[in-house]
């Protein structure tokens, strides 16, 4: 039996895992680490933290697991997209990494727009100029701390970063890629255009490579602080979603899933270049071959929930950890009491800003509707029913392009809750199914290790080999008629404060 490991790097933590040659869980670890804010709108973290918690863990599986080391072939690496790691000439870490629900970036996005107009944009990178994005950041950190950047000699994404300190290797991967705004993503390539628009220096960036080659293999030192060999090959990866939508078996037209990790995600797979002339979903290479993605994102979906938890469930976090219970677990039996609409209650989930449908960095989070009736279990429904209809805006999006959805899976922290699931069933009027296995983005990654490693021909024979379907929840006539109707008053409720998010800004 041969082995893979996939890394995930999570915005709250770094989760490792050993998988054999058909996706069994071998071990795990995980190690988590700070979210900085500095100012509103603002998210940092330190690389040095990811980069910590990666050997700990890597070292930790392979300690766990007792597998003959030789049979550790390849590791994959998975993780949040659009940060910006900046390197000096010796690779060390020059400031905290702007990571991707930041929000600091609106006059550098107006910057790039005058430098380019919008279709031209669109036509390269398949996307709008985007705050969230890592080119408006190069621009944000040019500008106001240009020392750092005079110093800058590599521009790396989380994930990245991760791989130069496994194997001492520039490199990042399509799917990631894509989410800097440099790549021409129709080419695979990075645009020679954006980068003299930008006044960016093309040697800054690492060699882009497809998400199942092989990149590099361990640095001795690490290899001797976590067990492995030096044979060990690490591939391209993929960023956290083209990962997840490989470990969920989304590698085929008309499969999508979605995920409810601290953002929220639609993604569904696609062999033709599509991009949504309005911006308002995201195209990116996808971990396929030749493939792409298109993706709506809700900034602020589990962090909406973990949001709420924090300020007003204290109780429950700790009858949790007096019943060795998980707290989400305690939240989903609280709030099954609830109707459908909480009781005319309907939360905005735009506390980071948003970026599907409205591209808003202004936008904030709201609660319309609050009476005296209203209990905190409300609040927290209503908090979830928010988020599934910011996700079922992306859905209907991607049915406007044409994108023939006959297959949903659920994945991430939220895809767990037989509540959250149950809502989308209904706001998408079509089953959301599971799989056995839930690592998600770890075993993306390792599946694409498996491909790279030689275990498997191609991603598609290797997701056939190993993702199981576990469960399905079916949609309810009369509860999706009630959504129906809370979710349009939802998008009006946006609409008629658009301005004044704006004026708030301002203020």
């Amino acid at each position: 039996m041969k082995y893979l490991i996939g890394i995930d790097a999570g915005t709250s933590a770094t989760k490792t895992v050993l998988f054999d040659e058909l996706g069994r869980v071998m071990a795990m670890a995980s190690q988590e680490y700070p979210l900085f804010q500095p100012q509103n709108g603002w998210a940092e973290q330190r690389p040095e933290d990811w980069a910590d918690a990666a050997v700990n863990t890597l070292a930790e599986v392979v300690k766990k697991a007792g597998v003959l080391q030789e049979d550790i072939l390849g590791i994959g690496l998975s993780g949040q997209m659009h940060g910006l790691v900046m390197l000096d000439e010796e690779g060390k870490v020059i400031r905290p990494s702007i990571i991707w629900c930041d929000q600091r970036t609106g006059e550098e996005v107006e910057e790039m727009l005058r430098r380019m107009p919008k279709e031209r944009w669109m036509e390269i990178t398949a996307n709008p100029p985007l705050t969230g994005w890592t080119a408006a950041k190069i621009l944000w950190v040019r500008r106001h701390e240009p020392e750092n950047y005079r110093r800058c000699r590599h521009i790396l994404l989380p994930k990245d970063y991760l791989r130069y300190v496994l194997t001492g290797v520039f490199a990042t991967e399509v799917s990631d890629a894509s989410g800097m705004q440099l790549l021409d993503v129709k080419r695979r390539c990075w645009s020679d255009e954006v980068l003299k628009t930008l006044s960016i220096d093309k040697a800054l960036l690492g060699r882009v490579y497809e998400s199942c080659e092989v990149t590099g293999t361990l640095l001795p030192e690490i290899a001797e602080r976590t067990g492995l060999s030096t044979a060990v090959k690490v591939v391209g990866g993929a960023g956290d979603n083209a990962a997840a939508a490989v470990g969920t078996g989304i590698v085929r037209d008309g499969k999508a899933f979605t995920t409810i990790g601290t953002s929220g995600v639609v993604f569904a797979h696609t062999s033709q270049f599509l991009a949504d002339p309005k911006g308002r979903v995201h195209t990116c290479c996808c971990a396929v071959t030749g493939a792409w993605h298109l993706m709506g994102v809700t900034q602020a979906a589990g962090l909406s929930l973990q949001w709420i938890k924090k300020q007003c469930c204290q109780d429950y976090m700790e009858r949790a950890q007096e019943e060795g219970r998980d707290v989400y677990d305690l939240i989903n039996d609280a709030v099954s009491h609830i109707p459908a609409g909480s009781d005319k209650l309907i939360y905005l989930p735009y506390l980071m800003g948003e970026r599907t449908p409205h591209l808003n960095p202004d936008c904030r989070g709201v609660f319309f509707g609050l009476s005296a009736i209203h209990t905190r279990e409300h609040m927290l429904r209503a908090v979830m029913e928010g988020v599934a209809y910011s996700l079922c805006d992306c859905n209907e999006i991607l049915r406007e392009m044409g994108v023939e959805i006959g297959q949903m899976m659920a994945c991430g922290g939220g895809g767990k809750s037989p509540v959250w699931r149950q809502m989308l069933a209904d706001l998408y009027h079509c089953p959301v199914k599971t799989i056995e296995q839930t690592e998600g983005p770890a075993l993306g990654a390792a599946i694409l290790a498996s491909v790279g490693c030689g275990v498997y021909s191609s991603v598609e024979e290797a997701c056939d080999r190993i993702i199981r379907e576990e469960s399905s929840t079916d949609p309810r006539e009369e509860e999706a008629k009630q959504y129906n109707r809370y979710h349009q008053l939802f998008q009006e409720i946006y609409r008629s404060l658009e301005d004044d998010f704006g004026k708030l800004a301002r203020l």
